[in-house]
C-alpha cells in the first residue's frame, strides 16, 4: 500500500508509533522557553536568539506557532528585551560630564525598529475642504450630443 507520506503508523516494539516524514525531526526542547525568556532579559532581539540558539529565524516562528509555551514565552521575551532597552536608555538620561552616553536619534530609530507597536512615529494625515468638510460634494456628469458641425 502507498503512502502519502504523513502520518504513517510504524510498528515499533510491538507498538504502533504515528510519525510525520515530512520533514526533518525538530530540534525543539521544552527548555528554549526558559533560554528565551534569559536572552530577553539581556535586551536580545529574536534574531539574536535564534543565532544563540543555532536555528534560523524561521525555525524560531515555527517552533511558536506550534507550540503554546514557547510562543508565550517569547511573548515574555520580547516585553522582558523592550524593558532592558528602556533601562539603557534611563540610565543615560542624566549625562555626566566625561561619562558614557546614549546617541538618542540611535536609540530612538533602533527602538521604533525593534518595538514598533509602542515607538514608530506616524503621522496621520487627513485631506478636508474648507471648514472640515469633504473635497467633492458631488460629481455631475453631462452627456451632449456631438455637434454635426464640429466633425
Amino acid at each position: 500500500m502507498m503512502s502519502s507520506g504523513r502520518d504513517v503508523m510504524l510498528e515499533t516494539q510491538g507498538e504502533a508509533e504515528e510519525r510525520d516524514f515530512m520533514g526533518r525531526p525538530t530540534k525543539y526542547k521544552p527548555e528554549y522557553c526558559q533560554k528565551v525568556v534569559e536572552l530577553g532579559k539581556k535586551g536580545k532581539s529574536f534574531e539574536q536568539m535564534a543565532a544563540e540558539m543555532d536555528v534560523g529565524y524561521r525555525t524560531l516562528c515555527n517552533w511558536r506557532d506550534s507550540n503554546d509555551d514557547f510562543f508565550h514565552a517569547l511573548e515574555e521575551a520580547h516585553a522582558l528585551s523592550m524593558a532592558w532597552w528602556e533601562s539603557e536608555a534611563v540610565s543615560y538620561m542624566v549625562e555626566v560630564n566625561q561619562g558614557p552616553r546614549i546617541n538618542p536619534s540611535i536609540w530612538s530609530r533602533s527602538m521604533a525598529a525593534r518595538f514598533p507597536k509602542k515607538y514608530r512615529e506616524s503621522v496621520k494625515q487627513e485631506i478636508t475642504g474648507a471648514d472640515g468638510a469633504p473635497l467633492l460634494a458631488g460629481i455631475q456628469v453631462s452627456f451632449v450630443e456631438a455637434d454635426e458641425q464640429s466633425e
